[in-house]
């Protein structure tokens, strides 16, 4: 007899008991807490979040805030096939010689499946940053990435001028992104405090898109609907101002990078831009004006030598599997936690210490009360 006094699961599906619990027709279904409180937080009754006007409201500023941000957006079609294939040529040009190690250290910024030249002026983001968040990001010392190149005058910045899409004058930073497939660029905001408006992005390569407003998460990565989705083509000039640059975030997703794409972007930095001091590569802080005796000095090349780890290295190293942070982690936890609330020791695809199968095991076994794990026991002391 099955629980609750059905011989068959049927009966119990048929039951007119079941009818009560079933919401009517045509509504949304019963979500307890959760609907209470988002109605609550919306400022709304329990009769006009069934109704749907929360959702209306949802999706009337979101559409709103999609037409602010079209408003901020130009977009033209400038560039002809052979004049993009004129100007990518020079863009490989640019990766060639940056695998030869012919540019400023600054010039080149690498990352999985993007990478980036800095020409004109560069500056600090992301992990590069001493304090986090938004503001924080500085220019680079004078000199410390690479002129713009000429042919991105000629080829790209004098056709922009000519067609009055920039001043004259305008550009003094230039960057090359250069994605791979599945590459992306998360969700931010052009600094305000160091660049002018516009911000101007020429694309290559192939055919793409701009999404606004998203949200990312990593592990694995997942990115939410954007507000603004803009479909960018190759030759394609795309333009930012106004809300579409200040007041929402930009990105471009790993689902929109299917082949090769570079885009080239077109800022002017701002006059009072905060400007990092002359840094060594060690990170300490050096004299702004040192004459050039001082600078051909042993002690200044000394500091601008790269810390060298004095840890002999390890031959066999290469030949055995890499522990990932996830098996770290894991080995520190089967430390902390009591056995029964330990994960499996076969959580992980890295999993090469043991050669046996998985199973629950005894602390200690074997012969002589040899330790069956290899995990180290630590005395816990209570503070």
């Amino acid at each position: 007899m099955a629980a609750g006094g059905y011989a068959d699961l049927r009966e119990k599906l048929q039951s007119p008991h079941r009818e009560k619990l079933r919401p009517a027709s045509g509504a949304a279904p019963y979500n307890g807490r959760k609907r209470k409180h988002e109605a609550e937080d919306a400022g709304l009754s329990g009769d006009e979040y069934e109704h749907g006007k929360y959702h209306s409201d949802y999706d009337d500023e979101r559409q709103g805030e999609a037409r602010r941000v079209k408003q901020g957006i130009r977009q033209v079609r400038l560039f002809t096939a052979d004049q993009c294939s004129q100007i990518e040529t020079q863009i490989d040009d640019v990766v060639s010689r940056a695998e030869k190690g012919i540019y400023r250290d600054h010039t080149v910024d690498r990352a999985p499946l993007r990478n980036k030249y800095f020409f004109g002026e560069g500056y600090t983001y992301g992990s590069q940053l001493e304090k986090r968040g938004p503001g924080q990001e500085r220019l680079y010392p004078r000199g410390d990435v690479d002129d713009i190149p000429e042919w991105v005058h000629d080829l790209v910045i004098k056709k922009l001028v000519d067609h009055r899409i920039i001043p004259e004058g305008f550009v003094n930073s230039a960057v090359i992104n250069d994605y791979q497939p599945g590459g992306c660029i998360v969700s931010h905001v052009d600094p305000i405090h160091i660049f002018e408006r516009p911000i101007v992005s020429v694309s290559f390569f192939s055919d793409s898109a701009l999404c606004f407003g998203c949200k990312f998460q990593f592990k694995p990565i997942r990115v939410s609907e954007p507000v603004y989705f803009l479909p960018v083509r190759r030759g394609s000039v795309t333009v930012l101002s106004d809300y579409a640059a200040d007041e929402i975030t930009h990105c471009i997703r790993p689902q929109d990078i299917r082949e090769r794409r570079a885009v080239i972007i077109l800022r002017k930095t701002r006059t009072d831009a905060p400007r990092l001091e002359s840094k060594s590569l060690t990170g300490s802080v050096l004299p702004v004006h040192m004459s050039s005796r001082q600078l051909n000095s042993d002690r200044y090349q000394a500091l601008l030598k790269q810390k060298r780890s004095h840890r002999k290295a390890d031959p066999d190293a290469a030949h055995r599997p890499r522990i990932l942070e996830m098996d770290k982690e894991e080995n520190r936890r089967s430390v902390i936690l009591p056995k029964h609330r330990r994960r499996s020791d076969c959580a992980t695809e890295n999993y090469w210490r043991k050669p046996h199968d998985c199973g629950d095991e005894e602390e200690e076994g074997g012969e002589g009360g040899v330790a069956a794990s290899p995990v180290r026991k630590v005395k816990m002391r209570r503070h």
